[in-house]
């Protein structure tokens, strides 16, 4: 039976080749399947796997195997499940996972991928838990965020025991296919994902956060620890389940929920500056860099019914100076490409273009809709008694206009959070933090090369998710731990990593892999063992910092 996985890798179309002399095979590339190995392991990966799918003892693989294996590729060389074997030809993964390339059909990794799709709640639980035992990680704040994948095929018979594919809203702006999506929770210790779950492609993600809040309760062992989330995390529903299970909440009020006149109103001597430097304006001259101030209030929640508590909640007010100058640049756009097209329609009213009074009524409508200038655009249309024509006449309404600009750069984060255990300063701190998430998911659709999916089955989707959030799980861990051996070493930055203006910058999991992915190695042929070229400067303090030895594998 056809069985299709990923889409073509972004990296490249090109399948990486061995070296042959002879038919001898001379070189391989290792890359970072060494680290990738060594990562899965101190987990336990294949262990886990395989304690709750166990095989015959005469399979030339485990299930566990075959996907610590696929981990591998989706961190090297992102393939279709049909060129798996391919790939493991030339690279050294017979040598270092001690199974033979030829093991890896893609009848064999669909079975792999059934087997693992019945447990992937436990596995989920499970590595997550092994991986914040084995490396210390901090999970008393996780910050909680879904995305959608892009499905292709209609998928008009799935199993009912595993999320369905449907239509939705999905974020890579492809309504023409069916999705499926997936929430992940990354810790505020080195932004790794702990805990993901697939979900229905129509599923609201108002309705997902109490059920994600108590998988997180659960794995971080304590009820109290803090979610991060975004504006689908509060609902009366929401918060009054996190606040039944202690649970403590930080997260934005919409836009759409933001009381009118709140922001205008609010003094600026009662605001509080913040002293936060983002990323982004780290070598930035301090002029240039965005300013936050903050204040705060507390806003009532109340129930759909009118016997239902109302819930006080601290909110946090809090102006961007890059918000507003975005905002501010955003509005001017809009309104210069509104007045060309209004003043075009001033010279074409009554024209043949625009003949009669409803012609010049409907153009106006789709102007103001189009360049969202309705909260400030004011017109007038009449009719030339002389010659029965349509006049068109137009002005922005600048109190409108400079209503709206009073409140540019300012929004509201909603918290549970105790006054004495976080004042509106450090919540802002805290929050700050979600962006990894984002970058997370952008990980996923980027170095992962996740296209739209075809697979046969839903049950397939759910597993090969899995499989893609565990490799984001060792990518992050590989950041996470380099970045905390050269803090004990009082250094940021590492010599060999640098930004376009040649400054040297924060080594990530994307630059270290890409830093090993020249590792080659030569098999073993005509008696001699399996030889590892000496690495460069670079690759030999990764893999220091890293506490792996390629030079001296297990299977050497």
């Amino acid at each position: 039976m056809c069985w299709t996985g990923m889409g073509v890798p972004r990296r490249s179309a090109v399948r990486p080749r061995a070296e042959l002399v002879e038919g001898v095979v001379l070189e391989k590339r290792l890359g970072s399947l060494p680290v990738i190995a060594d990562f899965c392991r101190r987990i336990d990966i294949a262990g886990i796997i395989d304690g709750l799918c166990p095989i015959r003892d005469i399979a030339l693989a485990t299930h566990g195997q075959v996907i610590e294996v696929l981990i591998a590729n989706r961190l090297t060389n992102p393939s279709a499940m049909a060129g798996i074997a391919d790939w493991a030809r030339a690279w050294a993964v017979p040598e270092v996972y001690g199974i033979a390339a030829s093991a890896f059909g893609d009848d064999r990794l669909g079975r792999a991928l059934d087997a693992v799709a019945e447990h992937t709640d436990t596995i989920v639980g499970t590595v997550g838990a092994a991986a914040i035992d084995r490396f210390g990680i901090d999970v008393t704040r996780l910050h909680w965020d879904m995305t959608s994948i892009s499905l292709c095929g209609a998928y008009d018979h799935s199993d009912p025991e595993y999320p369905q594919p449907g239509w939705g809203h999905p974020k890579d702006r492809r309504p023409d296919l069916k999705q499926i999506q997936a929430g992940i929770a990354v810790s505020a210790d080195g932004a790794v994902p702990v805990f993901h779950q697939v979900y229905d492609g129509g599923a609201g993600e108002v309705a997902q956060v109490v059920e994600a809040m108590h998988a997180l309760q659960k794995l971080a062992a304590t009820p109290e620890f803090l979610m991060v989330g975004d504006s689908k995390l509060i609902s009366y529903g929401n918060v009054t389940a996190m606040t039944d299970a202690r649970v403590r909440f930080l997260a934005p009020l919409a836009a759409s929920r933001v009381p009118a006149g709140l922001f205008a109103g609010i003094d600026p001597a009662s605001t509080t500056t913040v002293d936060y430097i983002a990323q982004r304006d780290t070598h930035k001259p301090a002029g240039r860099r965005c300013a936050y101030r903050v204040t705060e209030d507390v806003m009532d929640l109340p129930g759909p019914r009118r016997t239902d508590p109302v819930h006080q909640i601290r909110r946090i007010l809090v102006h961007s100076t890059a918000n507003q100058n975005a905002a501010e640049a955003a509005r001017q756009l809009k309104l210069g490409k509104a007045r060309t097209e209004l003043d075009t329609l001033t010279r074409t009213a009554g024209t043949r273009h625009h003949p009669d009074t409803t012609a010049v009524t409907a153009k106006a409508v789709q102007i103001s809709k189009k360049r969202r200038v309705s909260a400030y655009l004011r017109t007038t249309i009449t009719t030339d008694p002389n010659t029965d024509k349509p006049t068109f006449a137009w002005h922005f309404d600048q109190t409108a206009i400079d209503a709206e600009a009073a409140t540019d750069g300012w929004y509201a984060l909603l918290t549970n959070l105790d006054p004495t255990d976080a004042d509106p300063t450090e919540i802002l701190h805290r929050y700050k933090g979600q962006n990894t998430v984002e970058q997370r998911y952008s990980t996923i659709k980027g170095p992962l090369a996740v296209a739209p999916l075809f697979l046969q089955t839903n049950r397939r989707i759910t597993a090969l998710i899995t499989i893609i959030c565990l490799a984001l799980l060792i990518f992050s861990l590989i950041e996470r731990e380099v970045r905390l051996r050269l803090a004990e070493q009082d250094r940021h930055h590492m010599t060999g990593f640098y930004a376009y203006d040649n400054r040297a910058v924060r080594p990530t999991a994307r630059l270290i892999l890409h830093a090993l992915h020249d590792l080659r190695l030569i098999p073993a042929h005509n008696r001699q063992p399996p030889k590892i070229p000496q690495p460069g400067w670079l690759q030999a303090q990764l893999l220091a910092l890293l506490n792996v030895d390629p030079t001296r594998p297990r299977w050497l």
